[in-house]
This record gives C-alpha cells, sequence and structure tokens, in this order.
C-alpha cells in the first residue's frame, strides 16, 4: 500500500545551542492507516505534527506527504498543497462564528475554487452523514461543543483530503461528547481515512489508531501497535498550542497563510 506520509532523518532545531526539539525521526504511515502520536508536553507532538501539516520546515530531513516533498515547496504552494491534501481538526474548533455551519463547512471548497453546487451537495452530504444536518442554517455560537467539533471533521473532509490530522480533538470536550468524536474518528479510518491523531490520552489512542508512536525528548521512544504501548508516566499531560492562532486559522479553513520557521 502507498505512503502518505514519508519522514527521512528529519530534525527541527529552535535553539542552535541545544538539542533539537524533534529528531532525528523517521516514519513512514502508509494510505488507510490510524496512527496515534503521543508524549508528553513537550516530547515533540505538535513540532511533528506542525511539520506533517506543511506548517513549519525541518531544520534537516525531508517530509513527503502524499508524493509532495513538502520541503521542498515555497509559502504559496504549503498553502495550496494544504487546501488539497490535508484535513485538520483542533481542540478548540476554530470555526467562524459568523458564518452559518453550511458556510464553514463550505470555505475550504471555496477557497480551493472548487464547483459551488457539488461542493454543497458534498457539505450537505457530510453533515448527514455526521447527525447535525439540521444545524445547517445555524450558527457555532448555538451548538454543543461536540456538535461544533463535528462541524469542524466536515469542514476538514470538504476537499475530501488524502490525510486528517487531529490534534487533542476530544481535549475541550466533556466525556460524552469527546466519545462521539472518538467514535467518529474510527468510523473514518474503518471506511479508509487515512487519520494521524495527536494526544496524551492513552484509551483515546488505542480505541482510534492500531498503532502508537510515542515520543520523548523529541525521539521516537516507540513506534509499535497501540493496545501495546507503553502508559504515560505519572504526570505527563499535553502539550500546549503548537501553532499560532494565524496558522491554526490557516489550515482549518485553507487560508493562504503559510508559516515560516
Amino acid at each position: 500500500m502507498p505512503s502518505v506520509i514519508q519522514l527521512e532523518g528529519v530534525t527541527r532545531e529552535f535553539d542552535a545551542s541545544g538539542p533539537p526539539a524533534l529528531g532525528p525521526v523517521s516514519l513512514d504511515v502508509p494510505a488507510g492507516a490510524a496512527v496515534a502520536v503521543t508524549g508528553p508536553s513537550g516530547s515533540g507532538k505538535s513540532t511533528l505534527l506542525n511539520l506533517i501539516a506543511g506548517l513549519d520546515r525541518p531544520s534537516s530531513g525531508t517530509v513527503t506527504v502524499a508524493g509532495t516533498r513538502l520541503d521542498a515547496l515555497g509559502e504559496g504552494g504549503l498553502a495550496r498543497f494544504r487546501r488539497e491534501h490535508i484535513g485538520m481538526v483542533f481542540q478548540f474548533f476554530h470555526l467562524l462564528d459568523d458564518l452559518t455551519v453550511l458556510d464553514n463547512v463550505l470555505l475550504p471548497a471555496q477557497l480551493l475554487g472548487a464547483p459551488r453546487a457539488a461542493s454543497r451537495a458534498r457539505a450537505l452530504e457530510l453533515l448527514e452523514n455526521l447527525g447535525i444536518d439540521r444545524h445547517a442554517r445555524a450558527y457555532p455560537g448555538r451548538l454543543s461543543g461536540g456538535e461544533r467539533q463535528r462541524v469542524a471533521v466536515a469542514r476538514a473532509l470538504i476537499n475530501r483530503p488524502a490525510l486528517l490530522l487531529a490534534d487533542e480533538p476530544t481535549g475541550a470536550l466533556d466525556s460524552a461528547a469527546g466519545a462521539e468524536v472518538r467514535d467518529l474518528l474510527v468510523e473514518l479510518h474503518q471506511d479508509g481515512q487515512t487519520v494521524v491523531l495527536v494526544t496524551h490520552d492513552p484509551a483515546l489512542a488505542r480505541a482510534c489508531a492500531d498503532r502508537t508512536v510515542r515520543l520523548t525528548d523529541g525521539r521516537v521512544a516507540y513506534d509499535g501497535p497501540s493496545d501495546a504501548a507503553p502508559e504515560a508516566p505519572a504526570g505527563a499531560g499535553a502539550a500546549g498550542a503548537g501553532a499560532s492562532s494565524a496558522a491554526v486559522a490557516s489550515v482549518a479553513t485553507g487560508a493562504s497563510e503559510g508559516v515560516r520557521g
């Protein structure tokens, strides 16, 4: 099965006088796989996700996603690539409050220049499949947290991305809404969607992914079946926000802004 993600000898340094924040890391994710990336705060999870999303550039090594070398693209090329090939779901939804649910979902397709009639039909189909079509003309502020995250998932899928990235997707939800999003991610994987999930929750990793990559101090400490992955040490928690707000909004909606690094 072809690879959707290939990282070869990737490092990311933010301070030349200290050890790299990530790497060297080599990783191969085949099409249709579901991979959870876990590790304590500061382990490099968000850095890895930003590199895969084309929101950051490696200090060394190569990052290939859906057959394209991201480290060789300029900012405009990265923005176009994200719109066409990557869907992303974040902890805090990042929906636009002044747009309806339907218009939020349609936004990446509009930015891609997709035909409006086909995009609208796709958006309504996604909302129906996710059980929130009755809210198509509502505004996000009227929805529950779980419903807003489903809208974010529909927005991420509107352009039929090769890769779905989920960054702590249940972190801002109560247990019931979190279980709904967990089940949704499982269904998407079962339908063939390639998913990379960043989480500090080992139960979520086991439920949603058949493979876990655990990072420690920027390096891969474990890469194997999720049900055999080591438990996180006591006190290990979620990492802080990885990408800037502008970068998050960019990749969430498909806007053209990039991140330099």
